[in-house]
């Protein structure tokens, strides 16, 4: 379903441009891509607090998604999906990943910026990676090896904290100590890249990655101050300006785009890996203040809580300004999106799960092949697996109680992915029920089944797909 609020406005827009239009102003593309941003952290997403005006002028310039999704409850599953357009235990990226483990994403996998970067475009990385464990070395593939020009990247988080980070690599180089703030290296970096580094002959695209508000969390002590009548604690202040300052990186990221007169021909879409993490959930958590809204669960669950995501589009001319829909839009759309956008008509030999969205800039429903899905083996709660089909998400569970979640991938995860099989079923109207109060498996038993038997069918593929990791190698 979609609400568009000034429905005189109409702004069409091929699904895929043909080859002769490809060759003549390509659109631009700039992914902004936070790290734990809760559905209900921003205040065009109902925060009582935290101020975001960057973000909320970027939501009235475009649209707003209300049914935006991740592509898995947990970080390194989620960028990799985003790249690749697949679901990430398809590709072995079946947790998050710590440093110096054997899990990454493989040389062969065929990412969004290959593509673009094979038909023409330049690219560019610019934050956290998290897509191997090996970063920065010659024994697994680094940003640059998955198809950008230019990086400028941590493993996994800015360490020691957001603030004055030592960990950036650029283009396969140590940085060392920097001065600032996270975000706001990124987005200079980014924001240098467009002025002086891209080829200007060429259409671009810019991964922009925060770190932001993952823990360790750290904030500037003027924003921090600014909520110290709201927070109930240091901490959570903290937390609101942690995501105010990120706000303001975008707000720098928007403005260069103007200045540079790029704006008008560049698609933005704003969105997060994933909901926010629990309060505490870890040592170093205590200052994940983040929230789902009224969703049900948070990182790591996959309740809509878990996988529901703030979600911005901006493409001038192209999209309704101040629009809104909440028709199902996931990270696994990004590939498909933007190479439709290019006019890329060669697919990738091998399973997409993700879908082009270009047809909602226009108020349309998407066209899935197949239902959004999820599979993560190690969230919390009992579901392991979850399928979404028009209003309803079947939920998938081993048919036991099941408090994992938060530890890495194991030699001995290997048998939970590669072997457990879906016995237990849960059933929501998301239209009816977006916070999953009721389940509905016992009082709807025919649309349980067909769902049900959807949702094993997908596991099984996807399962037997996932490769096994040579530990120790």
């Amino acid at each position: 379903m979609h609400r568009l609020l000034c429905l005189l406005m109409a702004f069409a827009l091929p699904a895929v441009l043909s080859a002769k239009e490809s060759k003549k102003d390509r659109p631009n593309f700039v992914v902004i891509l936070c790290d734990d941003l809760g559905y209900g952290d921003l205040a065009c997403y109902g925060h009582p607090h935290i101020k975001t005006p960057h973000l909320d002028k970027l939501a009235t310039q475009g649209m707003r998604l209300t049914s935006c999704y991740a592509a898995a409850p947990v970080c390194s599953p989620s960028r990799a999906g985003m790249l690749t357009g697949r679901t990430p235990n398809r590709s072995g990226v079946y947790n998050w990943i710590p440093g110096n483990h054997v899990m990454h994403l493989r040389k062969d996998e065929v990412t969004v910026a290959a593509m673009l970067k094979n038909s023409g475009y330049d690219t560019a990385h610019v934050g956290k990676w998290h897509c191997n464990g090996k970063f920065n070395s010659p024994a697994q593939p680094q940003p640059g090896d998955h198809g950008f020009n230019h990086w400028f990247a941590t493993q996994n988080n800015a360490a020691p904290s957001h603030k004055n980070p030592r960990n950036f690599v650029r283009n396969g180089k140590s940085v060392g100590p920097m001065e600032g703030y996270a975000c706001q290296l990124v987005v200079d970096e980014g924001v240098d890249w467009l002025r002086n580094g891209r080829d200007k002959q060429k259409p671009f695209f810019l991964f922009t990655c925060f770190h932001e508000p993952h823990e360790p969390v750290a904030s500037p002590d003027k924003m921090t101050a600014g909520y110290s009548e709201v927070a109930r604690n240091k901490l959570e202040a903290e937390y609101f300006a942690n995501v105010e300052n990120m706000d303001a990186a975008v707000g720098k990221l928007m403005a260069a785009l103007d200045e540079l007169k790029l704006a008008d021909n560049t698609l933005v879409f704003f969105t997060s890996d994933n909901g926010p993490e629990t309060l505490r959930r870890y040592g170093g958590a205590a200052r994940s203040f983040g929230s789902p809204g009224p969703l049900r669960g948070m990182k790591l669950w996959l309740y809509e809580g878990g996988i529901r995501v703030p979600g911005i589009l901006r493409f001038p001319g192209r999209i309704q300004p101040g629009s809104e829909s909440d028709e199902p839009v996931c990270g696994l759309d990004v590939l498909p999106t933007l190479t439709a956008l290019a006019g890329i008509e060669r697919k990738p030999d091998r399973a997409i799960d993700g879908t082009s969205f270009v047809e909602v800039f226009t108020g349309k429903p998407i066209r899935r092949v197949t239902p959004l899905y999820w599979h993560y083996y190690n969230a919390l709660g009992a579901p392991k697996a979850a399928m979404r089909a028009g209003d309803w998400m079947v939920l998938g569970s081993w048919g036991q109680t099941d408090q994992r979640g938060g530890g890495f991938f194991r030699e001995s995860d290997q048998k939970l992915v590669k072997t457990m099989e879906l016995n237990h079923f849960e059933l929501y109207n998301l239209k009816r029920d977006r916070d999953q109060k009721k389940n509905l498996a016992e009082t709807e038993p025919a649309r349980l089944k067909e769902l049900s038997a959807q949702l094993v069918k997908k596991y099984r593929e996807v399962q037997a797909e996932g490769p096994e990791w040579k530990f120790g190698k």
